[in-house]
């Protein structure tokens, strides 16, 4: 018998170690004790991961660049509507939430500088989740924006109508 464990001792080191391994990486998912606001898997390039604001939903914030001023989640990355949806609901899901992925929040959405805190709201998703509005539009994201500021979504024509960046104002920026 001890030399049956013997020749397995090597095998089983490797299992466990493979074991060990794969709990390590799995626990360096998202964390859901993060401080700022978003959406949907981490880092820019990718859908963003739900994440928190200090006051538990989601913050919108405002920023200026070469389009003017437009809506940014608090790590600054730029917000879309959709001119597909009609009034508070989305149309967006599926394929097209991988690509445009929702701005989700579990309280009630916190307005930065710049942003009319009366403009935001959430509407309830097909999937459950709450989604973000502003002036009545569900807010995105562009999976295909890399760094915050960034608006390489702007007026695409994907799944059926044009995305657009949101104003201040809560009118879209053409």
């Amino acid at each position: 018998m001890t030399s049956i464990l013997k020749r397995r001792r090597p095998a089983l080191l490797s299992l466990v170690s493979l074991a060990a391994v794969a709990v390590g990486v799995a626990g360096c998912g998202g964390s859901s004790a993060a401080t700022s606001s978003s959406s949907a898997a981490g880092a820019y390039g990718a859908a963003p991961a739900p994440t928190k604001a200090a006051a538990g939903g989601a913050a919108v914030d405002v920023t200026t660049a070469k389009l003017g001023q437009f809506l940014v989640d608090s790590k600054g990355r730029t917000l879309y509507l959709f001119a597909a949806d009609t009034g508070t609901s989305s149309t967006c899901s599926g394929a097209c939430a991988g690509a445009w992925p929702p701005l989700t929040t579990t309280a009630k959405p916190v307005a930065g500088t710049g942003v009319t805190a009366s403009l935001l709201g959430t509407t309830k998703r097909a999937d459950g989740t709450t989604e973000v509005t502003y002036a009545g539009h569900p807010l995105y994201y562009y999976a295909g924006d890399t760094a915050p500021g960034q608006t390489t979504g702007q007026a695409l024509g994907q799944f059926g109508a044009p995305w657009y960046v949101v104003a201040p104002s809560g009118k879209a920026i053409k």
